[in-house]
């Protein structure tokens, strides 16, 4: 009765045991592994087999009758004594106008590149998605271990406020201070843990990795506003658009090509009485769409209202990522200024009032609490640094991977 579990515990800890992805490796995993992308992928090879039957001719049909069967008169109910009377098999085939053909095989090709289309648009997204992913779990759990070394580093000075009091070196109500302070820098490390196990959860979606988890650093993602606005003409959604657009006009030639006469043929064996002998027929039947104003017309109109509506979207699609690319490269700016800013102004002066109330502590000069306030304005420097740092990086990622190359 053992065994099941041990070999569940092993399964466990070899699940355990699996290795952090790359950033690299976190973008092949998902693009490989994603259900969506499969589903792309699917949508094309349906487009591709409907396509091989566009255009063909229906199905032929076979016709069974009985012709000129007598109701009244002499012969009235019986097959025989009256020339006219014959069994009939034949066969039927219609035939619509080559213009409805052609525009069903236009069509089918037109999903065929919206299919592909939306592939690409579906690479893109899961591609962006999973750099997020990486990048937000990598520096939560950069914003964690400065934290854990952080309070680590506080302890003796939290551990040391009662003692001040009982020396009289500081009031009774400065304890209190410290464990206040104490306990808001908890808060925060329960909310970066919450981070850390949000982000993982998110990569795990993307990739497919149960036990997902970070390795390595960032890639230098270089954001070249030039070469962004320049790639835009070709980003895989407006080609989605314009094949949807294609699909359109494709629905408008069909509609014109409904007031094109249809026809059919049809070639019957016509089985009479053998002293009057069997007879052959062959004929043709032809659409006469007579009345278009009122059938074929609207129809046109709603299809070309239609092809009309898909180059308005398209036009406010270009429009919406123009927009966002332009969004995008002023957040990254304004991030990247923050990130210089607390790098080299808002670090340094933490560590500097830190070392300074340190040494003035240590001289008799000054309190515990001035102390522990230096110590928790460098904490919240370091976290508003490494939170910079992440906003930089995330949108480095997601302008490259969304108006760039697909590649980092």
């Amino acid at each position: 009765m053992r065994l099941p579990i041990v070999l569940a515990s092993l399964l466990v800890a070899g699940g355990a045991q699996a290795a952090p992805l790359t950033f690299a490796a976190a973008l092949d995993a998902a693009q490989r592994t994603s259900p969506n992308l499969e589903a792309r992928a699917l949508q094309i090879e349906s487009a591709r087999s409907a396509a091989r039957a566009a255009g063909a001719l229906p199905d032929p049909k076979i016709v069974f009758g009985l012709d000129n069967f007598p109701v009244s008169g002499p012969p009235a109910g019986r097959f025989k004594g009256d020339s006219m009377t014959m069994a009939r098999v034949g066969v039927m085939q219609d035939v619509p106008n080559g213009a409805k053909r052609a525009a069903e095989r236009t069509r089918a090709q037109t999903d065929i590149q919206v299919a592909g289309a939306a592939e690409q648009v579906g690479v893109r997204d899961v591609r962006t998605a999973t750099a997020l992913a990486w990048i937000n779990l990598y520096y939560a759990e950069q914003r964690l271990s400065a934290i854990d070394e952080l309070l680590k580093s506080l302890d003796p000075l939290w551990n040391s406020a009662p003692s001040a009091v009982a020396s009289g070196a500081a009031r009774p109500a400065q304890p209190l201070e410290a464990e206040q302070m104490r306990a808001d820098l908890q808060d925060r490390r329960s909310e970066i843990l919450a981070a850390v196990g949000r982000a993982r959860a998110d990569l795990v979606r993307w990739t497919g990795d149960p036990q997902a988890d970070v390795a390595g650093s960032p890639p230098g993602f270089e954001v070249d506003a030039t070469t962004l606005r320049s790639g835009l003409a070709s980003h895989p959604r407006l080609a989605e658009r314009e094949a949807m657009t294609a699909q359109a006009q494709a629905d408008v030639r069909f509609a014109r090509a409904q007031k094109r006469p249809d026809w059919s043929w049809e070639l019957a064996y016509q089985r009479r009485d053998p002293m009057f002998g069997d007879m052959v027929s062959a004929g043709v039947t032809v659409s006469l769409p007579l009345f278009a104003a009122r059938r074929q017309d609207p129809l046109i109109a709603a299809k070309r209202a239609s092809a009309a509506q898909s180059q308005a979207e398209a036009e406010a699609t270009r429009r919406e990522l123009a927009a966002q690319l332009e969004a995008g490269l002023a957040d990254h700016l304004m991030h990247h200024d923050q990130w210089s800013r607390a790098k080299e102004v808002l670090l340094p002066l933490a560590k500097r009032r830190a070392d300074l109330e340190t040494a003035s502590y240590g001289a008799g000069r000054g309190g515990l609490t001035e102390v522990l306030q230096a110590f928790t304005a460098l904490a919240n420097a370091q976290l508003t640094l490494l939170d910079r740092e992440a906003a930089v990086a995330a949108d480095a990622a997601s302008l490259v991977l969304t108006y760039g190359s697909d590649r980092p």
